[in-house]
């Protein structure tokens, strides 16, 4: 097993800092969205039935077995159910690089936006000025465009911030985190009390949180439920089993599981009230029903946000620096923990490497990457392997993870480890949890995605550039993850994995 020469200062900064990768992008865009979309109120139902019977258990497998391995994804699988099964570690450290090198770029679309908050440069158009101006997307993936310069100085600021948080490991991760988790809360309460006081604010309200009960008995309610809770957990992306890896021996990882899982939870359902507020307020500026501005994703941050920004009734530019400073600092903190996921079994591997020289090559590896989605045709690919990565991979990872901890290491023996760090002992309801439920419902979840990827091909591209995209990210993704641990145990004098 690895041993670590440094560890977190205390559970509490290692809290903070797995919470501030937790919140991302994805509480501000996506949640709001998803539980309108879904019953409203009603959703939190099977929100929260779905945070406790698989979110939780899999934060505390991952937490687990960082913890007690005290090593990344790829090593800690190693050690606990042998070198056959490394390349499942690889294959979540392979998607966090992926995944960090076009967030990177979206954040670096952030940077640019606060910039031009300064005169609101947004403010007569946003949906064109996003697009065509600042974008300048293409007809299509296959026509590639230039680089946008713009982007790439966006795309610089991110990358050094990033450098400067973990070039010396957690302690400089502890520092950041005070930054990155404190000023986002700060600013959603912000804009949250700001919402309230926009006219059409209630009607915004109601929109999100009108209980609709009967949306429960639609399955779809309950799979997006348990979707939604895998994706916003930053589960499977190796980083909870590399943060976890530098915990000191005797910490309680079940109150922290479960505080990392509540406090990004809350946060989701805290900034849904920020966000339809401003949403409510569109509708009444605009004179349109709220489900006309109802949007999600990237056409809610930098398209439908900016859009109200402008029209708001006081300090409109001081209201969107803050917001994407908001956004930008919500982002950078979940960059910096997938890049540290990757990092974290290089130096396993090499535990002698200069850290600041490794750390400053991966940053520039990463960068040139992005340097791609800053072209004109950039967000249909960021797009495409978004989608394949959510859609496949992290399901695919997740399932993985819970049938052979599960059931090679043991549930048992991993819940026994867990009691005797925790004054909260769980039972074998963990069990049943890990073994049955969770493997369970992402099968399901998988084997709908795949169903729907058949029948109605995602977001009407082209079935080349799809082709490609699942590629890359799904065959090329897991074969990559097998001949790196094929490599390895070359390297250890190992036989090849099967």
């Amino acid at each position: 097993m690895a041993e670590r020469t440094m560890h977190w200062s205390s559970q509490r900064l290692f809290i903070l800092a797995a919470i501030g990768s937790a919140i991302g992008f994805g509480n501000i865009w996506r949640f709001p969205y998803v539980a309108y979309d879904n019953g409203g109120g009603a959703f939190l139902i099977p929100y929260f039935i779905a945070l406790f019977v698989a979110g939780i258990p899999l934060m505390l497998l991952e937490l687990g077995i960082g913890n007690k391995t005290k090593a990344g994804a790829a090593q800690a699988f190693h050690d606990l159910v042998g070198r056959k099964k490394e390349w499942i570690g690889w294959l979540a450290v392979i998607v966090a690089f992926m995944i960090v090198a076009y967030y990177a770029v979206i954040i670096g679309w952030a940077v640019d936006y606060a910039f031009f908050s300064l005169d609101l440069a947004y403010g007569a158009g946003p949906e064109s000025f996003f697009f065509n101006d600042f974008l300048a997307i293409t007809s299509g993936p296959f026509e590639l465009g230039a680089i946008n310069m713009i982007i790439v100085g966006g795309l610089a600021i991110v990358w050094l911030w990033i450098y400067f948080s973990i070039f010396k490991g957690v302690h400089s991760v502890e520092k950041m985190v005070l930054v990155t988790v404190t000023v986002p809360w700060f600013l959603i309460i912000l804009f949250v009390l700001n919402g309230f006081t926009l006219p059409g604010a209630m009607d915004g309200l109601v929109y999100y949180l009108m209980p609709d009960f009967g949306k429960l008995l639609d399955p779809n309610v309950w799979i997006a439920a348990f979707g939604q809770i895998f994706y916003t957990l930053s589960l499977a992306m190796a980083i909870m089993i590399a943060y976890a890896s530098y915990l000191p021996e005797k910490v309680d990882i079940t109150k922290s599981a479960i505080t990392i899982s509540l406090a990004n939870c809350f946060t989701s359902i805290f900034a849904g009230l920020a966000v339809f507020t401003t949403l409510g307020f569109l509708a009444h500026q605009s004179g349109v029903a709220v489900s006309e501005v109802v949007t999600s994703g990237i056409g809610l941050a930098f398209v439908v946000y900016p859009a109200a920004i402008a029209q708001f009734p006081v300090f409109p530019q001081v209201l969107g620096i803050l917001f994407f400073v908001m956004l930008v600092t919500l982002g950078v903190d979940s960059a910096f923990s997938l890049t540290e996921a990757v990092s974290t079994p290089i130096f396993d591997e090499k535990p002698h490497l200069n850290r600041s020289l490794v750390i400053g090559a991966l940053c520039v590896i990463l960068f040139i990457i992005g340097l791609f989605f800053t072209t004109g045709s950039g967000l249909y690919w960021l797009d495409i392997i978004d989608h394949y990565i959510n859609t496949f991979m992290l399901l695919i990872i997740g399932i993985l993870e819970a049938v052979v901890i599960g059931w090679i290491f043991g549930a048992e023996r991993l819940r026994e480890y867990l009691n005797g760090l925790s004054t909260w002992n769980m039972g074998s309801w963990y069990d049943i949890c890990l073994k049955v439920i969770v493997p369970v419902i992402l099968i399901v979840l998988l084997g709908l995605n795949v169903i729907s990827e058949i029948t109605e091909p995602y977001g009407g591209y082209d079935p080349l550039a799809l082709a490609m995209g699942f590629t890359l990210v799904v065959v090329m993704g897991t074969l990559a993850s097998y001949v790196i641990a094929w490599v390895i145990q070359l390297r250890r004098g190992e036989a090849q994995p099967d």
